[in-house]
């Protein structure tokens, strides 16, 4: 399906995971892959290049851009500079649009639907990895009918006030 297409991964903070899914699927796919693991510390970004500036280079040696960085709203900024797409595989301490759409299509397949299911969030919600993808997370649960979202933490790790004011929480939801 993307034969001759091929897809730069640009992570400019360490996730082997993540990166190794998006390449993964390229190549099963029948495309090709460009990677960069350490892109904040082996690229020209080391010596002061621009994101901008990496962002144009790299648009010139792909069809699309699968980029990590660590500065939140950077992958925004990313796909404005760039004339082919990016993909937001994580910014820092903002969105993680990828790993929500993945917990979706995974609640999908074990539960077989999305309308009226209840969906606790348990653990360090203060602190934890996961808590980056929760308000994307809960803005794609929320467009169903009659979904549920609990946060389930001990006081000392609970979600923080900024948190609940980012997540734009329908009616519906409690």
């Amino acid at each position: 399906m993307l034969k001759g297409y091929l897809m730069a991964t640009l992570f400019y903070e360490p996730s082997t995971r993540t990166r190794l899914s998006f390449e993964s699927a390229m190549k099963r796919l029948g495309g090709e892959v460009l990677t960069t693991e350490n892109a904040r510390e082996f690229s020209s970004a080391a010596k002061g290049e621009t994101l901008d500036d990496s962002i144009r280079t790299v648009e010139g040696y792909s069809d699309i851009i699968v980029m990590r960085h660590f500065e939140s709203g950077a992958a925004k900024r990313a796909a404005a500079t760039s004339g082919i797409p990016v993909i937001n595989a994580g910014d820092g301490p903002g969105q993680h649009p990828t790993q929500a759409l993945l917990d979706v299509y995974t609640i999908e397949r074990e539960i077989g639907k999305l309308d009226g299911i209840k969906v606790a969030l348990v653990g360090d919600l203060a602190n934890g990895r996961t808590v980056r993808s929760l308000t994307s997370l809960a803005y794609l649960l929320a467009r169903d009918n009659d979904v549920k979202i609990y946060f389930v933490s001990p006081d000392a790790v609970k979600m923080k006030e900024i948190w609940s004011l980012t997540v734009s929480v329908p009616s519906r939801m409690t």
